[in-house]
């Protein structure tokens, strides 16, 4: 290990660490991970968990919930299957959630694209300033990290869409008209979710007048699309995508393509997550009750993946 970290010290200047880490592997061609990404020994992630090789890793198949079933007769058992979830896991697969597999297709594409933009185009939307509507960035805050994450972003808030579409990124051409559609149908399936979910938990009844009252403040709900980029990685054991952390608000729906990458804690250990084709992973957040969750990445794919969170709005 002492010979890869060797590998990894480098004199790259601090501004084009905050152009990201995208920019650094096609400026470079890196063959090794620069020393800004290097995690220490106690925090890197297990060598099973980030190889492409015979190594079994330890997967994990989440509950998987039909969201069309809660609409119809299996509800109750539906139900006790989304509070055992809830409570054992944190997180779950949402499969027949009525979103289209083509506006899930068009939103992986799309955010892949936008990262796949020349750096002078993802620029205009980079920002130091953490509260900013539409921030393009790498790591949590590339200025005061002491250890870079292996990622790049686009955060846009999506709530109320109609004062902040034109703020958005016009480029892809498509990104305002594919990001929107998604954030309208995925602000229903969040209201739907959560309403099945504080049922099955016991905090709200169907059909009870005081209960809507407390399913309508989530209406006006605060939403923010998350679109993340993870590069292949040269040294994937000695970083992280994104390190152990939970998810603030109420609901997290991730979208994710084919490649592995998302690891949550389940029983005292790091478990990856399988992805299934047009499913949601949907992650209960620190409202409700969170479970840590982390990203590894691996030396030969790239991994696109779109977060949708939802929490109520502060006013």
């Amino acid at each position: 290990m002492a010979l890869n970290e060797q590998k990894g010290k480098d004199d790259i200047p601090k501004s084009q660490y905050q152009k990201g880490v995208k920019h650094l592997c096609e400026k470079g061609h890196l063959n090794a991970v620069p020393k800004k990404y290097i995690l220490p020994v106690s925090e890197r992630p297990t060598k099973s968990s980030v190889e492409h090789s015979n190594v079994v890793k330890q997967n994990l198949q989440l509950p998987i919930i039909d969201f069309s079933e809660l609409l119809g007769s299996n509800r109750p058992q539906v139900l006790r299957s989304l509070a055992n979830a809830c409570q054992h896991y944190g997180f779950f697969q949402l499969v027949n959630h009525c979103i289209s597999e083509d506006v899930v297709r068009r939103m992986i594409d799309v955010n892949g694209r936008f990262f796949d933009l020349p750096l002078e185009e993802r620029a205009k939307y980079m920002t130091t300033d953490m509260r900013a509507l539409i921030r393009c960035g790498t790591s949590f805050s590339q200025t005061k990290d002491t250890v870079l994450c292996w990622r790049d972003f686009l955060k846009l808030l999506c709530h109320p869409l109609p004062d902040l579409l034109l703020h958005w990124p016009a480029s892809p051409v498509d990104i305002r008209k594919v990001v929107a559609t998604n954030a309208e149908e995925t602000k229903h399936l969040f209201l739907a979710v959560m309403e099945a979910i504080l049922e099955s938990l016991g905090i709200v009844e169907a059909n009870q007048e005081e209960d809507d009252n407390i399913l309508k403040e989530f209406e006006n709900e605060s939403q923010m699309m998350v679109a993340s980029f993870y590069p292949p990685c040269p040294q994937p054991d000695l970083t992280l995508g994104m390190p152990p952390h939970s998810d603030y608000g109420f609901l997290t729906l991730l979208l994710q393509d084919e490649v592995e990458g998302l690891q949550i804690q389940h029983q005292d250990k790091w478990v990856t997550v399988q992805p299934i084709p047009n499913a949601f992973v949907v992650n209960v957040g620190d409202h409700l009750e969170s479970v840590l969750h982390t990203i590894v990445v691996n030396e030969i794919k790239s991994r696109v993946s779109v977060a949708s969170l939802h929490s109520v709005s502060k006013t």
